[in-house]
């Protein structure tokens, strides 16, 4: 009985300890209370609130203090926004300066892609002008000077149409005839060739004779122009234009070049005349080769009237 009587004076003695350690019910109901009625007085007194004063003072007390903890901390907390922002930069840099690559591309290109914009134009009002289909190509290549001709190469061959002996021209005038073809290129022999002879007519008098190539690229060297009838006198500044026929290698009416100069040879009793061609075969990039109306092709056609088909 003494043990036991002795074990309930412990237990009772540890409850009463507790009690004495836990917060009476009643201070908790009072701040519970206190808050709500903080809470509706900040709410119901809108920007004049009672609360003002104090949540002022309670900020000018631990407002340097924040700033001072933030101002500490920020060196550590700003490492790794610091490495995603210099990955970012860099990556930034990188596409900044494709950017300006290809702006840098487009400006150099520009004056070249307007060029050949403006001879595909002009092949439109050949095509009008001559009365004839024309179909586009580009200059790809040009002839070795070791075999001593002057030839280039086209990609156009008989896939597009193109065939041996068609008349090549550019917006300009007579750039020579198709020597030989494969299915995808196309040889054409230029007029200024030494072994090229074109019929040609002079314009205003309607004589005939015979234009030969110079051999050489400038245009100032001209070709040779001699006429059948030795007693006719060309003028200077008249236009030559060929006077070939559709089923020879040279259509009829195509400008070939301009007289600069008429030489007499009393020997021969005969004019010679130096022409000017039309064409700058030192820079040949877009031709159009004289197809008939409605041929088979690989690409588009600029038919008579200037439309594509």
């Amino acid at each position: 009985m003494g043990a036991l009587g002795g074990r309930e004076r412990r237990w009772t003695g540890l409850d009463r300890l507790e009690s004495r350690n836990r917060p009476p019910r009643s201070l908790l109901v009072a701040l519970v209370l206190a808050s709500i009625t903080l809470v509706t007085l900040d709410v119901s007194g809108g920007a004049g609130s009672p609360l003002d004063p104090a949540r002022r003072a309670v900020g000018e007390a631990f407002g340097p203090a924040e700033s001072t903890v933030a101002a500490a901390v920020r060196p550590f907390t700003s490492v790794p926004a610091w490495f995603r922002s210099k990955s970012d930069l860099a990556d930034e840099v990188r596409d900044l300066e494709a950017s300006n690559a290809d702006l840098r591309s487009q400006v150099e290109l520009a004056g070249f892609e307007r060029n050949r914009l403006e001879q595909y134009d002009g092949l439109t009002t050949a095509a009008a002008d001559l009365g004839s289909a024309l179909l586009p190509a580009r200059v790809v290549a040009v002839g070795s000077r070791q075999s001593q001709s002057f030839t280039v190469t086209i990609d156009a061959g008989s896939a597009a149409g193109v065939g041996p002996d068609m008349t090549v021209v550019n917006n300009d005038g007579l750039v020579g005839r198709v020597l030989r073809v494969t299915r995808s290129t196309a040889t054409v022999l230029l007029i200024v060739d030494p072994d090229s002879t074109v019929g040609g007519r002079v314009g205003s008098s309607m004589e005939i004779g015979f234009v030969n190539g110079s051999g050489s690229l400038d245009q100032a060297a001209g070709l040779d122009l001699r006429l059948v009838d030795d007693a006719s006198v060309p003028a200077r500044d008249d236009t030559v234009v060929t006077w070939g026929s559709s089923t020879g290698p040279y259509e009829p009416g195509v400008p070939i070049g301009r007289i600069t100069e008429v030489y007499s040879s009393l020997r021969e009793a005969s004019q010679r005349a130096v022409v000017e061609p039309f064409v700058d075969f030192s820079s040949l990039d877009v031709v159009g080769v004289m197809v008939p109306s409605g041929s088979t092709s690989d690409r588009a056609l600029i038919e008579a009237d200037g439309t594509l088909r």
